[in-house]
């Protein structure tokens, strides 16, 4: 008889029924997405829930999170939140654990980006892209980790970039910011890992978002240059994204933490 936590398949070549684990189920997990309510993390929460968890997505706009939330059915909950405003981040995760339960899965997904050349970024700008995208993945980090670190279990999931990978003209402070998420991953998993709480990264490559099809569109040259040194031929998918977050978070990764694993068609390979 299968286990409720067991699959059967035929093994190859016999035609003999066997039954494994469902490594990747995400099953009676809850995972908080920031930035959910669009783009890539609308895709990886859709993927989180067609893997069994229940998933939290954040955004500032209520409208967007609403229509997100209609779109992704009963198994999404949603909480209205800045990831900026840093003292509101530790409140975000109490009432995400006392109105939806403990958060398993943190995927740190909301960021911005500015193309701009490097001699004409403002301190203030820069500034910008770091507390967005590095200071607010730290302290919303923190939050969450206190937690899974009593629990003794959790997966935390930063996203990174090409722009840490190689240099990319014109994106001096967003390539910043994804180069220290880099550096955050390997010293969080240092200091987690005997907790059994799991810290990696995922590195998109270009993927088809309408972000990036609004940059690319404005700069066909660095369209056609993204393309071609893609040895898989053709950009990525979002759902492509969402389906390496499943793994990442689910026991089928288990042994795997402080990595940044690239997500590309093998863009870094530098083809």
């Amino acid at each position: 008889m299968t286990s409720t936590n067991e699959k059967t398949a035929n093994e190859p070549g016999t035609g003999v029924q066997h039954s494994f684990p469902s490594v990747f189920s995400l099953e009676n997990k809850i995972a908080l997405i920031t930035g959910g309510g669009s783009g890539i993390g609308l895709d990886m929460a859709r993927c989180m829930i067609m893997a069994g968890a229940q998933v939290v997505i954040t955004g500032r706009r209520e409208a967007v999170l609403q229509e997100a939330k209609a779109s992704l059915g009963e198994k999404a909950f949603y909480f209205v939140n800045d990831v900026t405003d840093l003292h509101g981040l530790e409140g975000l995760v109490q009432d995400v654990e006392t109105q939806v339960g403990p958060i398993d899965i943190l995927v740190n997904n909301a960021g911005i980006n500015m193309k701009k050349p490097a001699l004409e970024v403002t301190d203030e700008e820069f500034s910008r892209i770091l507390q967005t995208n590095l200071h607010s993945v730290f302290s919303l980090t923190r939050a969450c980790a206190r937690n899974m670190v009593k629990r003794q279990s959790g997966s935390i999931i930063m996203i990174s970039s090409m722009a840490a990978y190689y240099g990319l003209d014109r994106v001096v402070a967003y390539g910043s910011s994804k180069s220290g998420i880099e550096g955050m991953v390997r010293l969080l998993a240092s200091e987690f890992s005997k907790f059994n709480v799991r810290v990696n990264a995922i590195a998109p490559g270009f993927i088809e978002t309408n972000m990036m099809k609004t940059a690319m569109s404005s700069d066909p040259n660095r369209m056609a240059k993204a393309l071609g040194r893609t040895p898989i031929g053709h950009f990525g998918k979002p759902e492509d994204i969402g389906w390496a977050a499943v793994f990442l978070a689910s026991e089928a990764a288990k042994f795997i933490t402080g990595i940044s694993m690239p997500v590309d068609g093998g863009n870094s390979t530098g083809f």
